[in-house]
């Protein structure tokens, strides 16, 4: 795909990150005369890929080269589809419509080693192609090719029934498949990824079957190791929901307008996010996996050792701009989230209000009288009945502003009413949410939204209420340093958050050392800014727009291009817990 032209000084929703010209070669016929050449071939990648498809495509390339080519299906050697269910239903949560237990598999098992094992290559043939998901594990010795897919796109077609989950039959209900997909099929998924990193010859960005682009392995992964000392954006995507608003598509050029709203912008849910790469304006996108696979160090710095291949910090836009309230919410406590779904850290939380009008409001803290029997029982009669609960009675609500940052730990009760527009800064884990109530409101299907109050009810704590929410909840800048035009605040989160964060004010240029920590930062008011770090590319960046310094860079200038100050918010890890 070639990139689409950015408008100067606006949103730009295709991020990329600049290669040298002519890295990234584009369509089937590129592609086919750079695998004519090999003897073998392994064709690897997500599940999600098209790969009859990609078949069709490419051998049709190599009959009109006069190539004799033997294709070899790995597919054949997955698990009959009721033995792959019934390996992985322990992990599935039962009936729980929407969680389930990180699992423990691999993709191998959920192959029969034994009919793998037997596909040989045809010694007649001039080009054998052995292609699936997995292919890898057959052990071929031949050049191995990636096909990647965004998770995004990956629901997509999911939602469409275009595809199926890893060893499934047919496709499913696409709730079902979601779960499938957190609990099951990304981890094993990724787990092979990581395995064989340092042995793809060539990636393909496979969102675009029939104009895929593609990148040699070695110009990939030198890439992600530009990219593991300097800065980089990762490509955002953007959901409707029951509630959402209006801001973003008023706000972000070049969305799709046939949507009612969009609620999020998932600006930095690395789980699910990828890295455009660009090279004569042709663009390769790659999962974000990819690059704590090899440089997680790098990237991580200080709190590598806690969080390994994990990336720890998540930022995402909540829109209710003229839309409706979230739910009353709560996330999981540290040993509920890692006993009950197998996760390695919980998802804890602030709000930092972008944006807002006169009449917004956040639900935050329990008032001082609540009585949480009582409470339980009002959300109970609503679920079963019906009816409104007057949540003021059981809840406070403070007033937001622009800039105003609410922390909302773990067991916290909590959820933005209506006209605000919330930058989510976050620990990364991002569907643990346990709500209790929602307003009676239907989801875009006009189905109703699923309730977890036996889970909030485990996990919230009561003791965040009264004069105490405002002293310990609402952040209260203090001032770290200044300098003639340019000052340095501490916006303090909870003890009980694993991060913390700061806010940069400045008319002209500021230079930031990371001190090994990683860097995730968002423009919160100004028009344009430019980063600079040695031996990186200088990137340039626009109001709302997040990016990523990593630890490695050691310092980054940040230059403002217009007079009008400009405000930056950087989250980062605090010492490792």
């Amino acid at each position: 795909m070639v990139k689409p032209t950015a408008e100067e000084g606006k949103y730009d929703i295709y991020p990329v990150f600049p290669l040298q010209e002519g890295l990234i070669p584009a369509g089937f016929n590129s592609l086919a005369t750079r695998l004519a050449k090999e003897r073998m071939v392994i064709l690897d990648g997500y599940q999600g890929i098209f790969f009859d498809l990609i078949r069709s495509q490419l051998d049709a390339c190599f009959r009109a080269a006069g190539l004799r080519v033997a294709w070899h299906d790995a597919g054949k050697a997955l698990l009959p589809a009721a033995e792959t269910e019934r390996l992985i239903t322990p992990f599935l949560g039962g009936d729980d419509p929407l969680f389930g237990t990180r699992t423990n598999l691999k993709l191998a098992d959920f192959f029969d080693q034994n009919i793998l094992k037997e596909i040989h290559p045809d010694p007649a043939a001039d080009l054998n192609i052995l292609y699936g998901t997995g292919a890898a594990l057959a052990g071929w010795k031949g050049c191995l090719v990636y096909f990647d897919l965004p998770k995004n796109e990956m629901q997509y077609r999911a939602r469409e029934g275009a595809i199926t989950n890893l060893g499934a039959a047919k496709p499913g209900p696409a709730k079902a498949m979601y779960k499938q997909f957190y609990f099951v099929d990304w981890v094993v998924l990724n787990r092979h990824k990581e395995a064989i990193y340092d042995r793809v010859d060539v990636l393909c960005d496979g969102q675009r079957p029939e104009e895929v682009t593609w990148l040699e392995g070695i110009d990939f992964r030198a890439a992600l190791t530009v990219m593991s000392r300097g800065v980089f954006r990762v490509r955002p995507w953007f959901e409707p929901g029951a509630w959402g608003g209006n801001w973003i598509k008023e706000h972000i050029p070049g969305l799709p307008g046939d949507v009612p709203n969009y609620a999020w912008s998932f600006e930095m849910i690395v789980p699910e996010n990828g890295i455009i790469l660009e090279s004569s304006r042709k663009m390769l996108e790659a999962s974000f996996d990819w690059l704590m696979y090899g440089h997680s160090k790098e990237i991580l710095g200080n709190c590598h050792p806690r969080f390994q291949t994990e990336f720890p910090i998540r930022f995402d836009f909540l829109d209710t701009f003229g839309g409706g309230n979230l739910s009353v919410q709560c996330h999981p406590r540290e040993d509920y989230i890692r006993n009950r779904f197998g996760e390695n850290f919980t998802q804890q939380e602030a709000y930092y209000i972008l944006d807002t009008k006169e009449d917004a409001l956040v639900n935050l803290g329990f008032r001082d009288n609540v009585d949480p029997d009582k409470f339980r029982q009002e959300l109970e009669k609503s679920a079963t009945e019906k009816t409104p609960v007057d949540i003021p009675v059981f809840i406070q609500q403070h007033p937001s502003h622009r800039h105003d940052l609410f922390l909302i730990p773990d067991g916290t009760v909590h959820g933005s009413g209506i006209n605000n527009l919330v930058l989510e800064i976050s620990t990364t884990p991002y569907i643990f949410t346990f709500k209790m109530y929602d307003w009676l409101r239907l989801d875009l299907d006009g189905n109703p939204r699923d309730l977890n109050i036996r889970r909030a009810f485990d996990n919230l704590d009561f003791n965040i209420k009264g004069d105490r929410v405002k002293e310990e909840f609402i952040s209260r800048p203090t001032l770290i340093a200044e300098g003639n035009d340019w000052t340095h605040y501490h916006l303090p989160t909870h003890p009980r958050h694993y991060y913390d964060v700061w806010r940069f004010h400045f008319r002209s240029e500021i230079t930031i050392p990371t001190g090994n920590d990683c860097h995730v930062l968002s423009l919160v008011k100004g028009r344009q800014i430019i980063v600079k770090i040695e031996n990186s590319p200088a990137m340039t960046f626009n109001y709302a727009e997040t990016f990523v310094v990593a630890a490695a860079a050691g310092s980054y200038k940040v230059i403002n291009t217009d007079e009008d100050e400009a405000m930056l918010v950087v989250a980062f890890m605090k010492s490792v817990r």
